[in-house]
């Protein structure tokens, strides 16, 4: 195989080529290593370079997983690689290193996958765009001036410049779905759970945030997601067993689903044409393609969902911040935080513990009102974002005040965090594009514990709207 081929290829064709002995596992290596030499320059996607163990670990004994010898990339937030450094995108977190590899990094491994470093993310993953003082903003490769999202933005941004197949991504408020819509991928917000976080802690967002990948194909989301998706021992909450691989899912026809869609926002506020001309073009597919579709929104009180969430995400950023605390032995100094860090920090640290559990409770009844119109519909379409991936600086952690960022990123990333907190499956599928060339993903949220469907119908416009083809001149 030549090394221009190598991009051609998704997750599962490397590892076939790998089967036959076309390739070597050695040689998939190496030509990961030679991408991120060429693109990293431009799209500041990867942020640590394990070179020497992807070499050593490719020239050894891999598993007989489906991925067996394909090129892998680890988020630089949340799971650890043995022996290697996590920055968590701050100042203040330096010489921190993994004593051992997270249980989900196991399975990755189990699955046959070679790393081959860290990638970019913001600040204790905190924004949509993947931007700090820290690692700096990375990329978009469909046009290296606009954010590649965040805050997976690291991994989209190198699954997408084709310098792997799939990586590792996170998602506690949009984090998978956001850099999959910017980059022109297709990412899927597991059911809670789904990807158990246990035994490695307590989970960093109470139950928000989900592990999962970034990848260009719907078959290597579907088969990692068989790879790593199973209980693990001592998991308090447990997604419901899957019916059958999905794998097998994605061969089978969806049927006649029910669909509502909406573009209401928040704020109330329209959102951008081109955003908006692609939902009602997704929504005319559907029905093209038999399904039964409705225009319909959520019907929640956005305002009050915001409200709520604002003193248990702060109070427990703070508690998650004494962990880190305790590994640096001492409290950040003023300038190893960014302003917004320090916002939500000091607030959190005011938050009393009646204020969380009442709001705690409040929640779940926003929960329940979210979950009723699934009652009746299979599923729930809006974009992922407001707007195509704005300009890098546009929604800017390190310089803009709290309230300007989160004012602006109200405004590109209305949609996603619903789905997070009812734990619900919910994927960005790359079905359109802006007339400059950006890509525009359209969001599917699923009954609670039924990624089959949405499997189904990702594979369905798969083939209907293919996208694989679709490649940033950076490309290759």
């Amino acid at each position: 195989m030549s090394i221009a081929d190598y991009s051609d290829y998704d997750g599962l064709g490397l590892a076939e080529l790998v089967a036959k002995r076309q390739v070597t596992p050695l040689e998939l290596a190496e030509a990961a290593i030679e991408r991120i030499e060429r693109h990293n320059p431009t799209l500041n996607a990867v942020v640590y370079k394990g070179y020497d163990d992807a070499r050593k670990w490719a020239a050894g004994d891999l598993p007989d997983g489906p991925f067996k010898g394909v090129p892998f990339l680890i988020k630089d937030f949340g799971v650890c690689v043995a022996g290697w450094p996590k920055t968590l995108g701050s100042r203040f977190t330096h010489d921190l290193e993994d004593a051992k590899d997270s249980s989900l990094v196991s399975r990755y491994r189990a699955g046959g996958v070679v790393l081959v470093g860290k990638t970019n993310t913001p600040e204790f993953a905190i924004t949509g765009t993947t931007e700090s003082a820290r690692l700096g903003p990375c990329r978009n490769p469909w046009n290296p001036d606009h954010i590649a999202g965040g805050s997976s933005g690291g991994s989209a941004s190198a699954v997408a410049a084709g310098i792997v197949p799939l990586a590792h991504a996170s998602d506690g408020l949009g984090s998978i779905r956001i850099p999959a819509a910017c980059c022109g991928l297709f990412g899927l917000k597991v059911t809670r759970d789904r990807n158990p976080d246990l035994p490695d802690g307590p989970n960093s967002t109470y139950n928000l945030a989900v592990d999962h990948v970034v990848s260009r194909t719907v078959r290597d989301s579907a088969a990692m997601l068989d790879v790593t998706g199973v209980p693990a021992p001592g998991s308090p909450y447990p997604a419901p067993p899957k019916a059958r691989p999905y794998m097998e899912e994605i061969l089978s026809h969806p049927g006649k689903l029910k669909i509502a869609w909406s573009s209401e926002t928040p704020s109330g506020r329209p959102i951008d044409p081109e955003v908006e001309a692609a939902l009602r073009a997704t929504a005319e597919t559907l029905k093209a393609l038999g399904h039964d579709v409705v225009e319909q929104g959520l019907g929640i009180d956005y305002r009050a969902l915001y409200e709520v969430m604002a003193p248990i995400g702060g109070a427990n950023f703070a508690a998650n911040m004494r962990r880190v605390i305790n590994d640096m032995g001492r409290e950040p100094e003023a300038d190893e935080l960014e302003p917004l860090t320090w916002a939500i920090l000091r607030r959190g640290r005011e938050v009393s513990g009646e204020t969380v559990l009442w709001n705690m409770a409040r929640l779940r009844l926003i929960n329940r009102r979210i979950l009723e119109l699934f009652e009746v519909h299979d599923v729930y379409l809006t974009p992922v974002m407001g707007t195509p991936p704005p300009p890098i600086g546009h929604i800017d952690p390190v310089n803009l005040t709290p309230k300007e960022v989160n004012r602006r990123q109200g405004v590109a990333f209305p949609y996603t965090p619903p789905f997070n907190v009812t734990g619900q499956p919910s994927m960005s599928v790359p079905l359109a594009w802006s007339a400059s060339g950006l890509p525009i993903g359209m969001m599917f949220s699923g009954r609670y514990a039924d990624e089959a469907t949405l499997f189904r119908l990702a594979a369905q416009l798969e083939k209907e709207m293919p996208w694989k083809d679709k490649r940033p001149e950076i490309w290759g």
